[in-house]
């Protein structure tokens, strides 16, 4: 075997040994309450995965030195089979080693890389392409949501973001299919499309408030996956994220917002109606996503108590679905070269400025 090859597959080992160990062992059981036996089962299904990863190249490299490599968050957050939401701690930080300094000062190279991809991914629609992004942002009332938008989804140019709110349907929304406003607040090709709520307000709001009959609610699972198919199929990414926060985080939260004018317009009466039925909401996801987290669009919980954590996650979470599209710039539609000789030719095209002139050149007319 040839010497270069002898390196590259021990860079190769060492690589899968580093991230086994510091990532799958060390880190990502932390956030899971499961006895040590079941934990022990699922670092070795995660340790599976990221060698997987590393073996196809996913995992290869850090795009932002002393961040995970892309894919870890991928793998160490999502809802795979034997889920159970109840098992995850939502003060954990499942996927990274460091502390809240360390990971804050992540996010700025990170928005640097999402927002390279995502110019990338617009220019690549202006040249024709049909790709597009969409991420679901869910969670119980003071997840983070909003500081999803401002510190993650913000760090993109505008121009290629699409952020819809899903609040109570209208009544017009009422008398049609309840995925007819889902569809039309698509992402068109070239855009990230972010959706703060969705499409699973309709199993989640719906079936704890029997919105609808039950049978109407079972059947929006099979429905929702369809369309998440036909969306994927169309060359749109999906990430769905659940932002899971303890009850006793939201009470604190809840709290601090009645402690501080500034917040109370943050407050809403309702949100203690909501908070009171904790445990069927619970529930609800829990069916939600062992239903609907499928290959073509998987559930990722983030545990939320810690926000920047919450943040960390969810610009890795972006910045491996860009990095998977690995959307390219458009190649010229004209001749370059003959573009450059003609603007070469046309020189400085700037009209002379009368107020130019010397005070001789004013005296003389």
């Amino acid at each position: 075997m040839a010497k270069g090859k002898k390196n590259k597959d021990k860079k190769s080992r060492k690589e899968i040994e580093i991230i086994a160990k510091d990532l799958a062992v060390r880190k990502m059981l932390r956030g899971s309450k499961k006895s040590k036996n079941a934990k022990d089962g699922i670092a070795q299904a995660k340790v599976s995965e990221l060698v997987a990863a590393v073996a196809d190249g996913k995992a290869s490299k850090s795009v932002v030195k002393g961040a995970p490599a892309p894919g870890v968050f991928e793998v160490a957050l999502r809802a795979g089979d034997g889920f159970v939401l109840a098992d995850v701690d939502p003060a954990s930080t499942p996927g990274f080693i460091g502390d809240k300094a360390a990971g804050e000062a992540l996010m700025a190279p990170l928005a640097e890389q999402v927002a390279d991809l995502q110019e990338r991914l617009y220019a690549e629609a202006k040249g024709g392409g049909k790709r597009a992004v969409l991420l679901i942002i869910q969670g119980m009332d003071t997840s983070g949501k909003g500081g999803i938008m401002r510190h993650v989804v913000g760090a993109a140019d505008p121009q290629g973001i699409r952020i819809t709110a899903f609040k109570a349907p209208t009544a017009e929304e009422k008398a049609r299919p309840f995925l007819w406003r889902i569809r039309n607040a698509l992402p068109t090709p070239g855009v990230i499309g972010v959706f703060d709520r969705s499409q699973y307000e309709d199993v989640l709001i719906g079936k704890v408030h029997e919105l609808a009959p039950r049978a109407t609610i079972g059947r929006r699972y099979a429905q929702i996956n369809s369309f998440e198919k036909s969306v994927a199929a169309s060359g749109t990414k999906i990430v769905k994220v659940m932002l899971h926060i303890s009850d006793e985080e939201q009470q604190a939260r809840l709290a601090e917002r009645l402690a501080n004018p500034e917040k109370y317009w943050k407050f809403n009466p309702g949100d203690l109606g909501e908070r009171a039925l904790w445990g069927e909401y619970m529930d609800a996801y829990q069916v939600a996503i062992d239903k609907c987290s499928t290959e073509v669009a998987p559930w990722y919980v983030v545990p939320a108590d810690k926000k920047w954590y919450a943040r960390l996650a969810v610009m890795n979470l972006l910045l491996a679905a860009l990095l998977d599209l690995d959307p390219q710039w458009p190649a010229a539609d004209f001749d370059v070269a003959e573009m450059q000789a003609k603007l070469e030719a046309m020189g400085d095209v700037t009209p002379d400025d009368p107020t130019d002139e010397s005070p001789e050149d004013a005296d003389e007319s």
